[in-house]
């Protein structure tokens, strides 16, 4: 078997929003962005990844089509270790993070889906197999900057089942107004995105801490101050989440020797794929650090998440933006139903995405 055909597919999928719009970067938020990865075979099998994209998506889709597809045409697709190596040690003087590596993650996450696919199984079985048929998923709030829209949007994602909830809010009194609608049965969550320095986080951390958070998420500017993160999981009683900004394992590696996190939070977009995604879980259970991955996606990058998660030993939460579309090309897979994901059962990843949206939705 030998890859024939590598193309990025940038998407666009509008929100179904009902009054509360949502922001980001200070701008209203009213679609999602998705940078597909389709990967071909001369036996006719295809795999779909997803590169991560978001304002940089233009970046990432010319690194997959001049530097992956390149090098990569013409391979083994079952060959996913040695080609992961190659391009890693052939690109690293590309830069260790940022549109390459997203690049060289979307290609890895198809190849994966391509191996599950030709062994008859979904992917989790490949990986190591699960008793589980369902992972509960966590409500991640996007950001409204309004108690009450934040506060309606926990009463509706509770009435839909979800038994987790994260924010993505950084003001106190609207945490402290969601703490409150959560009350003490129903774990919240905060993504801070990234504010504050060092002694400020350590100031709002014990501010907070009465609240009894599950965890604050990257609190610090910059995310990879690792040193600072060290410092304020000493400081705080909170737990302290962070990883979705590294690219690397070693990076990883780095965090987790200082005791940077007590969460970590890889994003298989950014990483490198499932084949990183799985080093990572690997170091955390060899260090006593619980893995929890980034997964705000809709498709292969959720997909594979999802498999991953199921293929571990203990039971892992799912990220689901907490949005509503008219429709998405990977329909009812990526919601889920009462609060949980089921795990797709397909070869592969799942439902290979449906082609009329993929044309409908595409941007380039």
């Amino acid at each position: 078997m030998k890859i024939t055909r590598i193309e990025p597919i940038l998407i666009r999928t509008p929100l179904v929003l009902d009054g509360a719009v949502p922001q980001a970067s200070g701008a209203p938020k009213n679609d999602v962005h998705t940078l597909l990865v389709k990967v071909e075979t001369d036996e006719g099998i295809t795999g779909w990844g997803e590169a991560f994209s978001n304002a940089g998506w233009l970046a990432t889709r010319t690194a997959v089509e001049q530097i992956i597809a390149p090098r990569v045409i013409g391979k083994d697709p079952s060959q996913i270790s040695q080609i992961q190596a190659d391009l890693h040690r052939g690109l690293y003087n590309t830069g260790r993070s940022g549109a390459v590596v997203f690049a060289v993650s979307g290609l890895d996450i198809a190849l994966w889906d391509i191996a599950a696919k030709r062994a008859g199984l979904p992917l989790y079985k490949l990986l190591g197999g699960s008793a589980r048929a369902t992972l509960p998923a966590y409500a991640s709030l996007l950001r409204y900057g309004n108690e009450k829209m934040v506060v309606d949007k926990i009463a509706e994602a509770r009435s839909r089942g979800y038994r987790l909830i994260k924010l993505h809010e950084n003001k106190t009194d609207i945490v402290r107004a969601a703490s409150r609608a959560c009350g003490p049965n129903l774990p919240l969550m905060v993504d801070c995105s990234c504010p504050w320095t060092v002694d400020e986080s350590i100031g709002i951390a014990r501010e907070w801490a009465d609240m009894k958070l599950a965890w604050i998420e990257e609190p610090i500017y910059p995310p990879d101050d690792h040193s600072g993160l060290a410092r304020l999981r000493t400081a705080s009683t909170t737990p302290l989440a962070a990883g979705e900004n590294i690219s690397n394992f070693m990076e990883f590696k780095r965090l987790l020797e200082i005791g940077g996190v007590s969460i970590a939070q890889p994003s298989i977009t950014k990483i490198g794929g499932v084949t990183e995604m799985r080093k990572v879980f690997a170091l955390g259970e060899a260090t006593g650090i619980t893995v929890v991955p980034h997964s705000p996606y809709f498709g292969p990058g959720l997909l594979a998440s999802i498999h991953v998660c199921a293929a571990a030993a203990r039971e892992i939460p799912i990220e689901r933006y907490y949005c509503d579309f008219a429709e998405t090309p990977f329909g009812e897979q990526i919601i889920p139903k009462n609060g949980d994901f089921a795990v797709p059962q397909e070869p592969g990843l799942g439902k290979d995405p449906d082609m009329r949206i993929v044309e409908r939705q595409r941007v380039a």
